[in-house]
């Protein structure tokens, strides 16, 4: 029997990110396989027009829910659902002062939490891309489900979409120095870039201990930390030499130039150094999207790399790959990969925020000595689905 879920989004349009992941709760996968997860109610924040949940309802049977409380129990005394996605992603929200789009993610985990509470009975959740957009909200749900005892998952499709070429890092390497390159929105999409560095560098030996300070690096100095290390600037050709038809020569100009251009640079506390190279404006979202990694392994004659392949448009096979993830958590009742990845990126990515809202300013992250071991949980394999007609 399938296990029962109930998902809280911020809104159910088509191409959201409510869509591309619950399209595989209600149609099945684009290999024609089903996961063993079906939807029973939904909380949608917001109504825009093209909302496509109240017609999905009406055709595959599931509740309409006005509260979170409500679509976990239907309606009931105790919990009447197997497990909760929370979909925090797109819809009309305010940004900060430090650009940070504010999605009521903690607020959707509050409710689940109350709910589990009141209940007296908890279930598995996954929280879709960042916790949320501070550290504070996001520390605040991590250690919530710790206390509550309830296994999380959250994060990005990135680390389970296709690599090419098929790359997965050694458990236990010495990594010399890392490149990832991604491309904006900023805060949006630089969440994925960060996501696409950490499932790689979290295998080097030692395991994941934590970052030290980050600083964001933008306009005429974005280049200038980069190149006081000469391993940045070879691991940043290997990875772009995997960008379909994107001339070099132009990435560093068009990056300076673009309005979410930037160079991230993290500090490791074991003493790594990595880039992320927000190259908005030379990538872009079309050729299977523009993240790149390369790495150098002590001893290795050549760099390792891939590109970070996203299948798009329709089906958008990696949010496919995200929903099998989700499938496992909901079913064994444990994690596939660690929910501390995407605690530790969630900070990295908030002091990015505010290192570029001070204008380059170094931050100090102490707070941010999140450690944890990697799983085996890794990219997506076998052909990537062709795009559906239109």
């Amino acid at each position: 029997m399938p296990k029962k879920v109930a998902a809280v989004v911020t809104e159910y349009r088509r191409w959201s990110h409510a869509d591309v992941i619950l399209r595989n709760l209600l149609d099945g996968y684009p290999d024609g396989t089903r996961p063993g997860l079906e939807l029973v109610s939904l909380v949608t924040d917001q109504v825009p027009k093209g909302d496509m949940s109240r017609d999905l309802a009406q055709k595959h049977g599931f509740k309409l829910c006005d509260t979170v409380a409500d679509a976990l129990t239907l309606g009931g005394k105790g919990l009447a659902v197997d497990g909760v996605l929370s979909i925090g992603e797109h819809g009309t929200y305010p940004d900060n002062d430090k650009g940070q789009k504010l999605y009521p993610r903690r607020r959707f985990f509050e409710g689940i939490a109350a709910a589990f509470e009141k209940a007296g009975a908890a279930v598995p959740v996954f929280n879709d891309k960042h916790l949320a957009a501070t550290w504070d909200d996001a520390k605040w749900m991590y250690d919530r489900a710790r206390k509550l005892m309830f296994p999380l998952l959250a994060g990005s499709s990135l680390p389970v979409t296709w690599r090419k070429p098929d790359l997965v890092l050694p458990k236990g390497c010495e990594l010399t120095g890392a490149v990832q390159v991604g491309y904006g929105p900023l805060e949006g999409y630089g969440f994925h870039a960060l996501e696409a560095l950490q499932c790689m560098v979290e295998r080097r030996a030692g395991g994941e201990t934590g970052v030290g300070a980050v600083t964001c690096h933008t306009g005429k100095g974005m280049w200038d930390a980069f190149d006081k290390e000469a391993w940045a600037g070879p691991l940043l050709a290997a990875a772009v030499k995997l960008a379909p038809g994107r001339p070099a020569g132009e990435l560093r100009e068009v990056a300076a130039r673009a309005r979410d251009g930037a160079v991230f640079e993290l500090e490791y506390r074991d003493g790594l150094r990595a880039f992320v190279v927000m190259a908005d404006g030379w990538v872009r979202e079309v050729d299977g999207g523009g993240f790149f990694f390369a790495g150098r392994r002590k001893g290795a004659e050549a760099a390792d790399a891939c590109h970070f392949y996203l299948q798009q448009p329709d089906p958008f096979a990696h949010f496919a790959e995200l929903t099998r993830a989700i499938d496992c958590l909901v079913r064994t009742g444990h994690a596939p990969y660690p929910v501390e990845r995407t605690l530790l990126t969630t900070g990295v990515l908030d002091a990015l925020m505010t290192s570029r809202h001070e204008q380059g300013k170094r931050v100090e992250t102490p707070h941010l000595a999140v450690e944890y071991k990697p799983t085996e949980w890794g990219p997506a394999k076998g052909p990537v689905p062709e795009p559906r007609k239109k």
